[in-house]
């Protein structure tokens, strides 16, 4: 039950940061002046990783365990699931994020901007979609 929470809690942090980071901070990017911009994305990224660094570890690390040892009962379907879409995740941060990361770390450009919002969405719904899952499994597991 603990790894269950634990992945549980996880999730649903990235979800609830990544819905923030797409609705609130990476539009209100657009609004920081050209002189200020480049200092400002790499604090951004410098301070990120902190934020996003450990839970996200703890997330890819408690998935793998649960599709190696789901719970008792809940077969492995949900937990293969969810470490599916968590390696789509990861593999849509590298094409994606990362890639119009280090363009805006050379100074606002608009079109890097506008990708950057675009190509989150998929990182926004599947983090939800693995909110649900991981629920539904901690569910499953509670005797409710």
């Amino acid at each position: 039950m603990e790894i269950t929470l634990l992945h549980t809690l996880a999730t649903i942090y990235m979800a609830g940061l990544i819905w923030f980071v797409q609705v609130v901070h990476y539009p209100l990017k657009a609004l920081v002046g050209p002189a200020q911009f480049s200092a400002y994305h790499e604090a951004h990224k410098a301070r990120t990783a902190w934020v996003v660094g450990p839970p996200m570890l703890i997330e890819a690390a408690s998935a793998l365990w649960l599709a190696i040892d789901p719970p008792a009962g809940t077969g492995r379907l949900l937990p293969i699931a969810g470490l599916a879409l968590l390696a789509l995740i990861w593999i849509a941060t590298v094409r994606f994020s990362i890639r119009h990361h280090n363009t805006l770390s050379r100074g606002f450009d608009s079109s890097a901007h506008h990708l950057l919002v675009r190509t989150n969405w998929i990182r926004t719904a599947l983090w939800t979609i693995r909110s649900f899952l991981a629920l539904f499994l901690l569910y499953s597991i509670s005797g409710s």
